[in-house]
């Protein structure tokens, strides 16, 4: 019985009543678009689409049309967890574009089991119920050219955040974020800063006291009121795209670099303060119509099959789109990190120019 009602509360085992959470908001860490995937995330400094209001505002200066639509589908876990996004970016004037972007991740109708045992002690299924944990986000995005630096844009992010354990309990959170790109020859360099002034959640509970029991009785720990903090993360990058056979066909390649500052993290590069993550990847298409993509990120070190060694292990990526007139469609065949292959997701991402200007 104790197994079954810790499943049911699974969703509150990650909360924590600290200040300071270090894993904090993390689907809003997974990313958006088949592109971006494929391309193991590595793609600050290349946005130019609609997408840029997740990875980089300041790449939304980039966009060939007056308005843009972006649409995302994703199931993780055997299709438990669903991952959606949807967003919208439109060109104010030659200098600044405006973007609002939606994202959603949740897991729904999970079981609830605290009142499956009647106050006589018998066991009734019909008492179950359901509930859906799900994390939500709206960021609002805005991005200028910087006249007097030439090649340089900046952008930033107005984010609110929403999430929420059923009739449990939730949080409604808020925090910024702000991107660079600046153009020197044929090289891009980008830098994204998110959660640059901390992003709080401020937590609340409405458990019955018969819930709060029950939790006491299994061996639970009651969940509090708390406010939890999501740390500054720093993502620098730099790309260059080169034309081959006559124009037709294109080689694009970027570099990113996760730098955290809470502690030390199972990285490339960490110390007790800072932590860096690389992520590589690639992108070949032919005639701006077709496109193959790779990449590979999640480095890190972990115990081999025996427990005596440890061994480096990363996680690859591949992806495939394809564009016709206002439309493009990608594919991406990756994971959010486990590395298992049979968590591997099929994602795909839809992309949409609305009153496209005259090349």
């Amino acid at each position: 019985m104790r197994k079954v009602i810790v499943v049911a509360f699974l969703a509150l085992s990650g909360l924590v009543s600290g200040q300071i959470a270090k894993y904090s908001n993390e689907f809003l860490s997974v990313g958006v678009s088949a592109r971006a995937m494929a391309m193991a995330n590595a793609n600050v400094s290349s946005v130019n689409d609609v997408t840029a209001g997740y990875w980089n505002p300041s790449g939304l200066l980039y966009q060939q049309s007056n308005l843009q639509l972006g649409l995302m589908h994703a199931e993780y876990f055997a299709g438990i967890a669903k991952y959606d996004y949807i967003g919208a970016s439109k060109r104010i004037d030659s200098n600044s574009v405006a973007a609002i972007s939606f994202i959603r991740f949740g897991v729904d109708n999970i079981p609830n089991t605290l009142e499956l045992v009647d106050a006589n002690g018998n066991v009734d299924y019909s008492r179950i119920k359901s509930f859906n944990a799900v994390d939500a986000a709206v960021l609002i995005s805005y991005a200028r050219n910087i006249q007097k630096i030439k090649g340089l844009k900046l952008g930033g992010n107005m984010k609110i955040i929403r999430r929420k354990l059923g009739e449990f309990g939730g949080a409604w959170g808020f925090g910024m974020d702000m991107g660079a790109m600046y153009d020197y020859k044929q090289w891009h360099f980008g830098a994204m800063a998110r959660d640059i002034t901390g992003t709080f959640n401020a937590w609340t509970y409405n458990l019955t006291e018969d819930e709060k029991n029950t939790l006491l009785v299994t061996g639970n720990e009651i969940p509090t009121n708390s406010v939890e903090v999501t740390v500054p993360k720093l993502i620098l990058g730099v790309s260059r795209k080169f034309l081959v056979w006559n124009d037709r066909v294109s080689i694009l390649g970027e570099a990113n670099f996760i730098n955290t500052f809470d502690g030390k993290r199972n990285t490339v590069v960490k110390t007790k303060a800072w932590s860096m993550e690389p992520n590589i990847g690639f992108e070949i298409g032919y005639k701006n119509t077709v496109f193959l993509r790779t990449g590979v990120g999640n480095i890190q070190k972990q115990l081999n099959a025996k427990g005596d060694a440890f061994i480096t292990t990363m996680q690859p990526n591949i992806g495939a789109g394809v564009k016709y007139k206002i439309f493009a469609l990608d594919y991406a065949f990756t994971d959010i990190g486990d590395r298992s292959i049979a968590l591997y997701s099929h994602i795909i991402s839809l992309k949409i120019d609305i009153n496209k200007k005259p090349k």
